[in-house]
């Protein structure tokens, strides 16, 4: 049975006048914080989504005081958070401390020019809103006079590029990953040599191409535009035998989507199973949370109960994502990571786990995956349209 987990999200935007003002409006939801002054240097709009565990957050910085070629904005965490991932600026942390420096092409912030870029990150036993945001070491609040910066070598474009600027540089080091592709051998509008269209079972409305618009790396990665309704199938499968990859196989690949995870049952990676005899493993969502699905007997992980999705995570959309799997062939072992987080409800062991691999380890037979699909598949309700990217498969882990 599934079973639909309410969720409950709301947004409250209050301004500062001359100090800090957070509003928390759920314990698992948004908060949105503002920062600035009569006479201040900045104005910082922070907008959470958190969940147990987690949470991405949208931040907005406003110059209010003379151009800046070259930013730099500083805050502090509270509590016991820690970035993980960013795009659209390079963010570090140090204890709690944080630092997000603004990149090439949105460096320069003229007098009322904004900024805006996200970030991901865990939390463990609190996640209130972050204080002290200061711009080029002027707090938001301050005196309105950021000191000088010295401008960057080269010029920033005036544009913006329609993607955020790439992480993980084209031509990595992939040892020996049976699969290692970042797409710029593709040279077509459509799948091609070591990637070809495929629809499994049935062919619905969806489609896959090549996109030289959005990349995570490069300029080119994997586009699918999923559809709905049931049998509805629209993957890329790469040509690359897996069926010697082990004892574990480590799968990494960056994703990026537009429509949160719906309710009903989809999938999003399909791993054909030798020991299903050639029914998939398959990586998705249910009830708003990442799911794994076994298609020889329909078994979850985690369970679908309220506890169990609980543990799980959201898909962030509109970002690139890490996600990364290790599949242990020769026993019951199964790892999932988004970004750097591993994911509780996406973990098994052997030892059965309330709310989590009831279901999954009625299975005993470790599986054996054959070959990769990326796409859609919809069991009901629910259409997206997805990205893929820097997509590695072997025998050794590789990191986001």
């Amino acid at each position: 049975m599934r079973v639909l987990l309410p969720r409950l999200l709301h947004r409250l935007h209050r301004p500062w006048t001359a100090v800090l003002t957070a509003v928390v409006l759920l314990a698992s939801g948004f908060t949105a914080v503002s920062a600035s002054g009569a006479e201040s240097g900045c104005r910082v709009d922070y907008t959470v989504n958190r969940w147990t565990g987690g949470y991405t957050a949208q931040i907005k910085v406003t110059n209010l005081g003379p151009a800046l070629n070259g930013w730099r904005l500083n805050w502090t965490y509270a509590g016991d958070q820690q970035v993980t991932s960013a795009w659209n600026a390079s963010v570090t942390q140090t204890g709690s401390s944080v630092v997000a420096v603004g990149s090439g092409w949105n460096g320069t912030l003229a007098t009322g020019g904004a900024a805006d870029f996200g970030l991901q990150g865990t939390w463990r036993s609190s996640d209130p809103a972050p204080v002290d945001f200061s711009l080029n070491g002027t707090p938001c609040g301050g005196d309105g006079t950021p000191p000088p910066t010295t401008p960057p070598t080269t010029p920033p474009p005036t544009t913006p590029p329609t993607t955020p600027p790439p992480t993980t540089p084209p031509g990595e080091d992939c040892g020996n990953a049976v699969i290692c592709s970042d797409f710029e051998d593709q040279t077509g509008p459509a799948p091609s040599g070591a990637w070809q269209f495929t629809a499994p079972d049935c062919q619905g409305t969806g489609t896959a191409a090549v996109d030289t618009a959005v990349a995570h790396s490069g300029s080119r990665s994997l586009r699918v535009d999923g559809g709905t309704g049931y049998c509805n199938h629209a993957f890329v499968a790469s040509t690359a035998d897996l069926s010697s990859v082990g004892p574990v196989m480590h799968v990494r690949m960056w994703v990026r989507h537009t429509t949160a995870l719906p309710a009903a049952h989809v999938t999003f990676v399909s791993l054909p199973d030798g020991s299903q005899a050639g029914r998939s493993l398959r990586v998705g969502g249910q009830n708003g949370a990442l799911q794994w699905n076994r298609e020889s007997d329909d078994a979850t992980l985690p369970a679908q109960s309220p506890v169990g999705v609980a543990l799980s995570r959201p898909l962030p959309t509109g970002s690139w994502q890490c996600l990364r799997f290790a599949i242990d062939t020769t026993a019951p072992g199964l790892d999932t990571w988004l970004g750097d987080e591993q994911i509780p409800g996406l973990h098994a062991d052997g030892v059965p786990t309330q709310d989590i691999d009831q279901q999954w380890l009625a299975r005993t037979t470790p599986p054996r995956p054959t070959a990769l699909r990326l796409g859609w598949e919809s069991y009901g309700t629910g259409d997206d349209t997805l990205w893929f990217d820097d997509v590695t498969v072997g025998s050794a882990p590789l990191g986001c």
